[in-house]
């Protein structure tokens, strides 16, 4: 109802004062996205999709809920923002719905608009660069956290030099002026200081993997708990024989352990999958042999499996993008499906993902294509 409302509203003020007017929504994909099966698909983020494709559809016709009005009213541009639009309602986002545009600034961007930040800081256009070139990987807003870094010290030496227990007296319920910091002192030398202390911050944060530890069996945390990252590592599943026998048995992890290297004949991988399939050709296809077995394993005990992919930039920040589902029939069908999408990624990072629908975790994460 806020964004019809709101759109209604800008309308009225094109029409009444005559000017150009958009309605301007930030970071969409934060509050309307799904990243995974586990983001909740709530009403009102389907409400939200639903409005959105109405008005890209009827941009003249938008009604408030309990009333209607018959006569058109202005078009107005919706410019939303965002990270990952992928994470949005498909539909939402297809061409004539949504006019997209990628910005990724370059090295001449990238110069501007932290020249713009440390703006009257004394910094001449090489320490810029030098500074830019130090942390090349890190986003625009790391130079403004670390400019509000050097700031964050003199708060911090006021506090010790007053005392923690008199800053509420000397601040907020003293007679005295406020307290007046001088200007930091902003050498290139201390900014490079500071932004490695920020950069470690970033690197602990991202060895913690909490959410991987607690969203993951426990014998797959430990394994990527160790290396830290996602590695491609080989896993063995329990096998069908053994899934069977636990048929009638209480749901419980599998046990994931560390496997041999794949065998190799003629330059080629192959497979021998009759014991799935009930056929005795084997596939002679790109994949090891490891990875064609835990395929057939998977499927017979009933997980479903999907891809993941990603190039560096987002697997990097850990930002996969979901693909559809493998046939959970055939292990055959499924490898070749496989086989395809690995081709249709070529350059980009590709994630095998199994999954337990009953427990509704992942038992696997393996890499199994690399740039």
């Amino acid at each position: 109802r806020l964004i019809r409302l709101r759109y209604r509203e800008t309308a009225e003020m094109i029409r009444v004062k005559g000017k150009m007017c958009v309605l301007m929504i930030n970071d969409l994909d934060a509050g309307a996205g799904r990243f995974d099966e586990r983001t909740q698909y709530t009403v009102n983020t389907q409400l939200v999709h639903g409005t959105l494709m109405n008005i890209a559809d009827n941009p003249t016709n938008v009604q408030l809920p309990g009333s209607y009005d018959s006569q058109p009213i202005h078009r107005v541009p919706i410019i939303v923002t965002g990270n990952d639009f992928s994470t949005l309602y498909a539909p939402l986002t297809r061409d004539g719905r949504m006019t997209k545009f990628y910005w990724q600034p370059n090295r001449e961007d990238r110069i501007g608009i932290v020249s713009g930040i440390f703006h009257g800081d004394g910094l001449s256009t090489g320490e810029i660069e030098q500074l830019i070139d130090t942390f090349d990987n890190q986003a625009i807003d790391f130079f403004s956290a670390l400019r509000s870094r050097i700031y964050d010290e003199q708060i911090r030496k006021f506090i010790y030099d007053i005392g923690i227990d008199r800053v509420s007296s000397r601040v907020v319920n003293s007679k005295e002026r406020p307290p007046k910091f001088e200007t930091p002192n902003f050498s290139i030398s201390r900014l490079i200081e500071f932004g490695e202390l920020i950069k470690a911050e970033q690197q602990r944060l991202e060895l913690s993997g909490l959410a991987r530890e607690y969203n993951q069996v426990p014998s797959l945390t430990s394994q990527a708990s160790n290396t830290n990252t996602n590695t491609n590592s080989s896993y063995t599943i329990p096998t069908p024989d053994q899934a069977q026998a636990n048929h009638k048995a209480p749901l419980s992890n599998p046990v994931i352990s560390q496997s041999t290297s794949p065998k190799v004949a003629n330059g080629l991988n192959q497979c021998q999958i009759g014991q799935h399939n009930g056929s005795k050709k084997p596939l002679d296809l790109g994949l090891d042999l490891e990875t064609q077995d835990q395929i057939g394993e998977l499927l017979a005990q009933g997980y479903r499996l999907t891809l993941e992919y990603g190039n560096e930039r987002r697997v990097k920040n850990n930002a996969w993008k979901s693909g559809n589902p493998l046939p959970e029939n055939n292990v055959s069908e499924a490898i070749a499906a496989l086989t395809e999408r690995l081709g249709e990624h070529k350059g980009e990072y590709v994630r095998l993902i199994g999954i337990d629908t009953k427990a509704k975790r992942r038992v696997i994460e393996k890499i199994i294509q690399r740039p």
